[in-house]
């Protein structure tokens, strides 16, 4: 009777071990990458353009991106922001309507981020 108890407790530390060792495996032999990074950066004091030049104003919803009052496609975005900031640095204002979701705001940024001589604001919720 006392040889059974020995080897119940041999074979749960051997599977314990067995456990432990795959585990170390897994967190060895995996990798971390990371699949988008969007740049946040505080704005500071007297950063905005100092040209007399209005800011663009964006309206960003849940289905639709207007840019100025008129509806532009989000992939279409850059290209007609970069023709605006050809010139003249712009500030960017934009403002989110009901229902948009954290994933819509990264991907405008992720869009916006390779548009030299703007500043995007995102304004807050009032």
């Amino acid at each position: 009777m006392r040889k059974t108890r020995t080897r119940r407790r041999l074979s749960m530390t051997s599977l314990i071990d067995v456990i432990f060792l795959l585990l170390l495996f897994f967190m060895l032999t995996s990798t971390f990458s990371k699949f988008s990074e969007v740049e946040l950066t505080a704005a500071a004091r007297g950063s905005a353009a100092d040209n007399d030049s209005p800011p663009l104003f964006l309206q960003l919803g849940a289905d639709d991106v207007r840019l100025n009052g008129e509806a532009v496609a989000l992939d279409a975005l850059p290209g007609t922001l970069g023709a605006e900031t050809a010139e003249t640095p712009r500030v960017l204002l934009v403002a989110l309507r009901d229902g948009v979701t954290a994933q819509r705001l990264t991907d405008l940024l992720v869009a916006l981020r390779g548009i030299e001589g703007l500043s995007p604001t995102v304004m807050g919720a009032s």
